[in-house]
């Protein structure tokens, strides 16, 4: 009577392993030679330094290449007041105003136009780090709707200058004024695109109120596709104080307003010194700034529309003063 075992114990094979199965996963068990180095390695930060270098070599960069932003630089939760400024034109006039950038961010792989390859050599020239990032990184320093085409720039708050030293500065060239002030526009991008058309059609320097208005953050500079480095913006402490002064130095005030008592291609005014105000499309001029008016102007629009955005509004007089200034004499 065979002796009982061991509980699910069964009896070894006296004739040794199974034919054949010394040589099972043998290949696994094969080396997989010396390791890459560093710099060949795609996802190690040495790689993508090379990568990165290479890719600038390839598109006839100078000077130092690009390279990956270390953890501490990584764009994400801001601890600090600069601001960022981001799509190609944007950064573009920023480098090239001399704005001193802290930063000059550029995403992996991006498509290398004749913009990119300025940007990077006024970045390499001016010793601004530039740093490789990914675009989802660009993404959130861009905003929620912000589109930075591959490019962002770390800038320091924005320097505004004062309204009176800014007519006094064109006065001195021997230029006519030509300012815009927002009464009550808090949109940044409503400011930005005002910025822009004020610089398309030969404006000095838009003026804001220090409360309740809109400022030159990365929303303004992006909508102003750079115009934001050219055309200063000022800051009234009290708008209708500061309307008053310019009208006492020989400025006109025109307000634009939906019922007012001049048609825009009716205005008598255009070649003199003048600071156009533009109210928000809601409420339009505040009561002060109104009565504070040499003339309150309307622009001509079609019945079935019943205002015009502040921004649009800003550009169609600016575009009928530049017109009737640069018109010959009648």
């Amino acid at each position: 009577m065979a002796k009982p075992g061991r509980p699910g114990a069964s009896k070894g094979n006296k004739k040794g392993p199974t034919k054949g199965t010394g040589g099972k996963n043998k290949r696994s068990l094969a080396g997989r030679g010396p390791t890459p180095k560093a710099e060949d390695r795609a996802w190690h930060p040495a790689g993508k330094r090379k990568a990165a270098a290479e890719r600038y070599a390839a598109a006839g960069g100078t000077g130092k290449p690009a390279q990956p932003a270390p953890r501490s630089s990584r764009p994400g939760k801001k601890d600090d007041d600069t601001e960022t400024v981001t799509g190609r034109n944007s950064v573009l006039e920023a480098l090239r105003a001399k704005i001193p950038a802290t930063a000059f961010y550029i995403a992996q792989r991006v498509e290398m136009d004749d913009r990119v390859k300025e940007m990077l050599a006024i970045a390499t020239h001016r010793d601004i780090p530039v740093l490789e990032v990914t675009r989802p990184e660009l993404d959130r320093m861009a905003g929620f709707d912000g589109v930075h085409q591959g490019v962002a720039l770390k800038v320091p708050p924005y320097e505004y200058a004062h309204p009176q030293d800014l007519l006094e500065q064109v006065i001195d060239k021997g230029q006519t004024p030509l300012f815009v002030a927002l009464d009550g526009i808090t949109d940044p991008r409503n400011l930005g695109a005002i910025l822009r058309s004020t610089a398309a059609f030969g404006g000095h320097a838009v003026i804001v109120p220090q409360r309740r208005s809109a400022s030159v953050n990365s929303a303004a500079w992006k909508t102003s596709a750079g115009a934001a480095a050219r055309i200063p913006v000022a800051i009234a402490a009290n708008l209708t104080a500061m309307l008053k002064d310019f009208k006492k130095q020989g400025v006109f005030v025109l307000g634009l307003d939906g019922g007012g008592e001049v048609s825009l291609p009716e205005l008598q005014l255009a070649d003199r010194p003048v600071v156009i105000v533009v109210g928000s499309e809601g409420k339009g001029l505040s009561r002060l700034v109104t009565e504070t008016c040499d003339q309150i102007v309307s622009i001509p629009i079609s019945s079935s529309t019943e205002s015009l955005n502040a921004g649009i509004a800003a550009s169609v007089a600016l575009y009928q003063v530049a017109t009737l200034r640069t018109a010959p004499p009648a």
